[in-house]
């Protein structure tokens, strides 16, 4: 449980944020909500009356500094990431302290990976993105089914989603990925991320029960691609997602996620089917649950907890599954989550 550390949570008024902001009371924390729209903002502090809202903009770096005064860490789920990642890791460089994202932008991440590695080293501080269902959670599913292999010829997580009624930061954010991309899709194979011109492939995937063989867009990029290779010697990372989900994000007239219980998930379900593989052996990790945006919270929620327990292995930039104990990480989720480990 916290220990009424406060924690800034930019774009706190979003779907994911409005979930990061109760995962953080649930656990004890204070959390310190910031975003651009003071409207929403003051909203938002009505239905959690006494925090402390802090309007803020990425284009203006002293309301960042006013935003993370007196903060502990940071919690950034305000895309597209794009534009705010890289301000709101330099406010917490000047803050002095971790910085922690939800983004599912592969861009975005590989520019914080290469613009902060080495000044985020140098201060001593962490900044983990990626820090969601996406990025996030493939990376220590793959890292905890690795286990004591130093390296492997290919991982694969498959997601199996029930289906995808995507956010309108999910929208424009892939509006913002696909123009950085010239409409290119994107891949990591032969140790490198590439640009391509063609067609996903269409495979089949047999998910563990009840879930079984089903229909997926193979090479459908996640964030993944970046958060795996950054600390694992697998040349061949690859994503793959059912192929009804993959239908839903691409329609434009897919609804938003709708509340269906008391903590304001959607009915979504997901099956995450994480497969390593060396020479002729395969070890695999899988983890269910409900609404994909829903568990990002507690996964961020849970690495910012750590940090700031000391529970990690490395200080600057880092994954989730390089900075923390994957097994355990996963396993302290289990009223979120459920974690099959097979070796």
């Amino acid at each position: 449980m916290g220990t009424g550390q406060t924690v800034a949570v930019f774009g706190a008024y979003g779907h994911t944020g409005r979930f990061v902001v109760a995962e953080l009371l649930d656990r004890g924390f204070t959390p310190l909500p910031s975003g651009r729209d003071a409207d929403k903002l003051r909203a938002l502090a009505v239905a959690h009356p006494g925090l402390d809202a802090r309007p803020a903009s990425v284009d203006d770096p002293a309301s960042l500094d006013r935003a993370l005064a007196g903060a502990d860490a940071v919690i950034n789920c305000a895309g597209p990431f794009a534009a705010t990642a890289a301000p709101l890791v330099e406010a917490a460089l000047r803050a002095g302290i971790p910085y922690v994202d939800v983004a599912a932008e592969i861009e975005a991440n590989l520019d914080t990976f290469s613009q902060f590695a080495d000044r985020a080293r140098a201060a001593s501080t962490v900044v983990v993105p990626a820090m969601a269902f996406f990025g996030g959670l493939g990376d220590l599913l793959v890292t905890a089914a690795m286990g004591d292999w130093a390296t492997a010829d290919e991982a694969h997580v498959a997601y199996g989603l029930s289906g995808w009624h995507p956010t309108t930061g999910t929208r424009e954010a892939g509006t913002v990925s696909r123009r950085r991309r010239d409409g290119r899709r994107v891949r990591y194979s032969q140790g490198r991320v590439e640009y391509r011109d063609d067609a996903l492939p269409a495979l089949k995937w047999t998910f563990p029960e009840p879930m079984g063989t089903r229909a997926v867009l193979g090479e459908f990029s996640m964030a993944d691609i970046v958060t795996v290779p950054s600390h694992l010697a697998i040349p061949e990372v690859s994503t793959s997602m059912t192929v009804e989900a993959a239908g839903e994000l691409a329609a434009p007239d897919t609804p938003a996620p709708a509340a269906v219980d008391e903590r304001g998930r959607s009915a979504q379900t997901f099956l995450v089917d994480a497969v390593v593989r060396s020479g002729g052996a395969e070890r695999r990790a899988v983890a269910g649950g409900q609404d994909i945006y829903a568990v990002s919270a507690p996964l961020a929620v849970e690495a910012v907890h750590r940090v700031l327990t000391g529970r990690t292995r490395t200080v600057g930039v880092a994954s989730a599954g390089a900075i923390f104990d994957a097994p355990d990480f996963l396993r302290a989720l289990s009223g979120h989550l459920s974690f099959d480990l097979s070796r």
